[in-house]
């Protein structure tokens, strides 16, 4: 009478242990607000972690690719669906994730006998005005969160912690102090996640965390930008027309960098 109960929630506990390590080698994705909008920031190796969804929207995801792929292309539908049948005032990060995302990956992680979506999602919505903007993190069991001055992904939530520890006593008043805060808080959280898997569960959480000097995330940084891509998206207020989303360029960042990282763009 009581077996089948315990093996859904053992089973589920079992997928949620091997979800954790599937993200273990993913890129931290950082968002925060500025003045001008929202800017997305992360790292990847060749496949784009940010993506526009709407006029005001945009996300930022890590997990596996095609899975995140999948999941962006059912928003983009959503949304463009919504905007269609009602009006683009109506396209809500809020309504896109509690009524359509949120409830898909719950479904697919509480159906044992399928595949889960191996993905955790930050969807960032700018508002008319300062103040206004908004963020909803999504973790891979379809639990949400949802914040406002910025936002974070990670591997676990205890590097998170780390990340958004450190983000609240940086500056991210200009677009310049944005990118400077998130691509250093990315460096505190990948670092963090390369720890754990060399030194495993175990290793020292107390020395680690306290290692957040600008010096030491700066010599990091310059060995994974000597690696991987910089990606930074920008919702921005200032644009004229509906959509709010561009990309910053290799030649934008450099000008917007810190002086200790902007040489190792190429």
């Amino acid at each position: 009478m009581y077996e089948e109960p315990y093996k859904w929630v053992e089973a589920v506990g079992n997928r949620r242990t091997y979800l954790d390590e599937q993200f273990k080698e993913g890129a931290p994705v950082v968002g925060v607000t500025c003045e001008r909008g929202i800017l997305l920031m992360t790292m990847s190796k060749g496949t784009p972690k940010l993506y526009e969804i709407y006029d005001r929207l945009a996300l930022g995801g890590m997990g596996h690719p095609a899975d995140l792929e999948k999941l962006r292309f059912n928003l983009l539908e959503m949304a463009h669906v919504e905007g269609f049948n009602r009006s683009a005032s109506d396209v809500t990060g809020g309504r896109l994730v509690k009524y359509g995302m949120a409830p898909t990956i719950k479904q697919a992680f509480e159906e044992v006998f399928k595949a889960p979506f191996i993905v955790k999602i930050l969807l960032a919505e700018i508002g008319q005005k300062a103040g206004k903007d908004g963020f909803l993190t999504i973790n891979y069991d379809g639990t949400f969160e949802e914040k406002s001055q910025y936002a974070v992904l990670a591997a676990t939530s205890a590097v998170e912690q780390k990340m958004a520890g450190y983000l609240r006593e940086q500056s991210r008043a200009s677009l310049a102090d944005a990118v400077g805060t998130a691509i250093r808080t990315w460096a505190v959280g990948d670092r963090a996640q390369r720890r754990v898997l060399d030194e495993g569960e175990g290793h020292d959480e107390a020395r680690t965390s306290q290692v957040t000097d600008a010096e030491t995330l700066y010599a990091y940084l310059r060995r994974c930008i000597a690696e991987k891509t910089v990606e930074c998206a920008l919702l921005d207020r200032h644009v004229q027309g509906p959509s709010k989303y561009r990309a910053l360029g290799v030649d934008e960042l450099k000008t917007l960098l810190p002086n200790e990282l902007s040489p190792s763009l190429s």
